[in-house]
């Protein structure tokens, strides 16, 4: 006969304790994403005004809702999957992100003059998006494996493995803009520094960075300066609002050296608006017209004027309809995120959650940062999503799968403050031998 008794249900439901251990939910973490998911809702409608037509007035934003909504779903996937899980697909997402990046490379879709995309499922997929997410998860992956036990440092083997993967990356995303490949380098760079690499160690790749990036784009503008433009560069510098000159900018290297020379010219704010500098100098009208407190949401003047109002300078639009107040409070949001997945990540006790955490986390906001910089005139002109809010599904997704790893790692990820010893124990040997070393923060 079973024992019905409260003692041996009490007994039962303790031992069932062990067996599973308690699962957290990160309201840090889901609260930054809702307020994202409400900036993302109400400006992108404001920011679409020029795709918007008399029949379809809701497109855009359904369209762009769909994406979210498929976002959410597969953060709930992915946090519902112990990390380890993450850990064994990451090398696969690194191989299917280069060979896309190849694909596109030979035979991809032609999007605002260069090829960036490719058609998978019924839809255009920009396999560049991915790539980015693929090196901050790899990085995490390589300097997890090879992290020096005793002590916080990386073996030398895996600094190696991180710069060729990084150099590898940024490679295939060169011909795309400069951008991304400075973003590669910098989420690189970030992982290192906190993942404690040696000081001679992380100066020694920022001067490998600097010297192989520097090399390529200089030979890069100096064999495009007297070729002849192509009928592909014409097109795309006029998509870019660009001059076309002397060079062949299909290779971007024009195009880069007017943005760049525009950028450090004194007092440009104050350059008549042309063809060539309208992007820029429409969003800093947008956010001059913007004030302190904003005009208010949906009544952008600029939305129909600025390119790309949607995408690429969204943050313009934000800083136009809610001010300078509400504008530094979305910036500290991101902030906030990545000084969540700081604050978990010194509480793990394994290295490869802790890596995990702190690189979606810089992939995150480093891009954030990428953006607002652009758009307020810190950077030169170029082309980064405002993660989660910009329009662009694929942006949406990569960002939605990092939210999702991070919240895998919040939630089955042992702590150094845990009691549970059994659940530890299991985490333990549920990893690869060499993926079993003690968080680096804890030592």
């Amino acid at each position: 006969m079973p024992d019905n008794s409260p003692a041996a249900a009490t007994t039962v439901a303790a031992e069932a304790d062990i067996i599973r251990p308690r699962l957290r939910t990160d309201h840090h973490i889901w609260g930054i994403y809702i307020v994202l998911l409400i900036f993302s809702v109400i400006e992108l409608f404001s920011a679409s005004s020029q795709e918007v037509r008399v029949d379809d007035i809701y497109g855009p934003l359904v369209r762009h809702a769909q994406f979210l909504v498929a976002g959410f779903g597969i953060m709930l996937v992915i946090q519902h999957f112990h990390y380890r899980y993450v850990v064994k697909a990451i090398p696969w997402l690194v191989i299917g992100s280069i060979l896309a990046m190849l694909y596109v490379l030979v035979a991809g879709v032609t999007i605002n003059g260069a090829r960036r995309g490719m058609r998978l499922a019924g839809m255009v997929i920009l396999p560049a998006e991915f790539i980015k997410l693929a090196v901050a998860l790899g990085v995490a992956l390589i300097m997890s494996r090879y992290q020096v036990k005793g002590r916080r440092d990386v073996a030398r083997h895996g600094i190696i493995l991180c710069v060729v993967l990084t150099l590898v990356s940024s490679g295939l995303l060169f011909t795309q803009g400069l951008t991304n490949t400075l973003l590669l380098m910098c989420i690189s760079m970030a992982m290192m520094a906190i993942g404690g690499v040696g000081f001679r160690k992380f100066w020694t790749v920022i001067l490998i960075y600097g010297l192989i990036g520097g090399g390529a784009l200089g030979v890069k503008m100096l064999t495009a300066r007297n070729a002849a433009p192509t009928p592909e560069a014409i097109e795309m510098a006029r998509l870019n609002h660009e001059e076309v000159g002397q060079g062949n900018t299909s290779d971007r290297s024009a195009t880069w050296t007017g943005r760049i020379s525009r950028h450090f010219r004194l007092n440009k704010h104050q350059d008549p608006i042309s063809d060539i500098n309208k992007q820029e100098q429409l969003s800093y009208i947008a956010q001059a017209h913007g004030g302190i407190t904003g005009v208010g949401p949906g009544k952008s003047r600029e939305n129909a004027r600025l390119p790309l109002a949607f995408s690429d300078y969204i943050f313009a639009i934000i800083v136009e309809e809610c001010g300078l107040v509400f504008s530094v409070f979305l910036l500290l949001c991101y902030l906030w995120l990545l000084g969540r997945a700081g604050f978990v990540a010194v509480r793990l006790r394994r290295t490869p959650a802790c890596f995990l955490m702190i690189g979606c986390g810089v992939y995150i906001v480093i891009q954030a940062l990428f953006h607002m910089a652009i758009v307020s005139g810190v950077f030169p002109v170029s082309g980064q999503p405002l993660p989660l809010i910009s329009k662009g599904g694929t942006s949406v997704l990569a960002t939605s799968v990092a939210l999702g790893v991070m919240l895998s790692v919040s939630r089955h990820a042992a702590r150094t403050d845990d009691t549970d010893t059994e659940a530890a124990t299991r985490e333990l040997q549920s990893l690869p031998e060499n993926l079993r070393t003690d968080n680096p923060t804890q030592l």
